[in-house]
């Protein structure tokens, strides 16, 4: 099939949305609802083009088989955690912040990314809700909690669940702590300076006054942590590896699905409402990533299909270019089909005369990088991984302003992340 160069123009013009009508046309852009018809009147030509060619299996791919069980599992993990009221009365220190942070990156790759990030972006909100100087609070919650942390299980964040249902064995992803371990470490210890240096900034009666809380940690709605589990059951255990009767194309491929909205419904039936009013829990967070994710994923059908069809032209082969090819799209495309494209690239790459080890049908020092770049880079820009958009929209329905889309890479990103990345590609692969 031959991709009109033109049909790609529509995912260009929606990057573009997300970085300029921010700045440009704040107010109008600030209605979730508009966010929907851009995304929509966007994926228009696409789904004209494909409809007219007769090829429904790609949009079917996209919509069905992507789209739809991504914004069920983020939709799922949001609404559990928004029913777990985590108070926690210490100061917003420096050491406070990190404890937290260190802790999100702990248990990503256990519950995911997006698990963590829904469950301990409130209690951070609320610690530091008399700062003013916090917004780089957020933006190192996203590269720990919301992206870097999720490398050691396939749990941790979709990619890597890809990798795992083409061949990987669970317990291969513990063999990338290497770079997990230096990563969270070198973005701790950056954190901890930076805060540092914030709180120093602060008023005095604002830390005399943190100084007097008790220190205290209550959980309210305890019982959405057995829902949370029931998730992470899902999205580790029911898939066609584990099940036969799961068939791709066939209603029995939504069980995951249908058992993640379980959780989500029994969640908000039996969870007390002040706990969300407490939580300041509203649906535009959840919303605002549904309506731009309907566009972003539509839109992308052209570009990752001319990247599959011209993949071998463009000279990736080694390790390295795995990596950083892999790490650049994921930080503008969804990382989980950009990981998935990279790993059939490299199995179109292995030869009978092969003779390095292969995990998932690839060699393993490939796999190590395509992972460890779409988890990492992932970081990069606000849609390179779901939980991002979400940790940015809940901030700043809480009334703090996050940079925009450009200014996060320039204020952050590039100086911060990319030399890390850097760091990791040099020291590992």
């Amino acid at each position: 099939m031959n991709i009109p160069v033109l049909l790609m123009v529509p995912f260009v013009i929606m990057l573009l949305c997300i970085a300029v009508m921010p700045i440009v046309a704040e107010n109008y852009w600030h209605d979730n609802k508009n966010k929907l018809y851009i995304s929509l009147s966007l994926s228009v030509p696409v789904l004209a083009w494909f409809i007219l060619q007769g090829d429904l299996f790609h949009l079917e791919e996209a919509i069905l088989y992507d789209y739809v069980p991504f914004i069920i599992l983020l939709g799922g993990l949001f609404v559990v955690s928004g029913g777990i009221l985590i108070e926690v009365k210490h100061h917003p220190t420096p050491l406070t912040n990190l404890v937290i942070l260190a802790v999100g990156g702990l248990i990503a790759s256990f519950v995911g990314t997006t698990g963590a990030a829904m469950l301990l972006i409130r209690p951070v909100l609320k610690i530091n809700e008399k700062r003013k100087h916090k917004v780089h609070i957020f933006l190192f919650f996203i590269a720990i909690v919301a992206n870097c942390g999720g490398l050691l299980t396939p749990l941790g964040d979709p990619p890597l669940f890809m990798m795992y249902l083409r061949g990987a064995e669970f317990s291969w992803f513990m063999g990338l702590l290497p770079e997990w371990a230096i990563m969270l470490a070198a973005l701790l210890v950056l954190f901890y300076f930076k805060d540092k240096v914030a709180y120093g900034k602060e008023n005095e009666d604002m830390k005399r006054a943190a100084m007097k809380v008790t220190g205290k940690v209550k959980i309210h709605g305890f019982h959405n942590f057995l829902f949370l589990a029931g998730i992470v059951f899902a999205v580790a255990y029911i898939n066609p590896n584990n099940m036969e009767i799961i068939r791709a194309g066939e209603p029995s491929s939504f069980i995951r699905e249908a058992f993640i909205l379980l959780m989500s419904i029994l969640s908000l039936v039996l969870t007390r409402k002040g706990i969300y009013r407490r939580n300041h829990f509203n649906w535009e967070p959840i919303k605002e990533v549904a309506y731009l994710f309907i566009g972003i994923f539509i839109t992308m059908v052209p570009v990752l299909i001319y990247l599959k069809l011209h993949a071998k032209s463009i000279g990736v082969t080694h390790p390295t270019q795995f990596y950083y090819a892999t790490g650049i799209l994921s930080a503008f495309l969804d990382n989980t089909p950009t990981a998935v494209t990279f790993h059939s690239l490299a199995q179109g790459l292995v030869s009978a005369a092969n003779t390095q080890i292969l995990v998932a049908g690839i060699p393993e020092l490939t796999l190590k990088a395509i992972s460890t770049a779409s988890v990492f880079f992932g970081a990069m820009t606000y849609i390179g991984n779901g939980p991002n958009f979400m940790v940015k929209s809940i901030v700043e329905n809480s009334g703090v302003k996050m940079p925009h889309f450009f200014a996060y890479m320039y204020r952050f990103s590039i100086i911060v992340l990319l030399p890390l990345f850097i760091l990791i590609q040099i020291i590992c692969l």
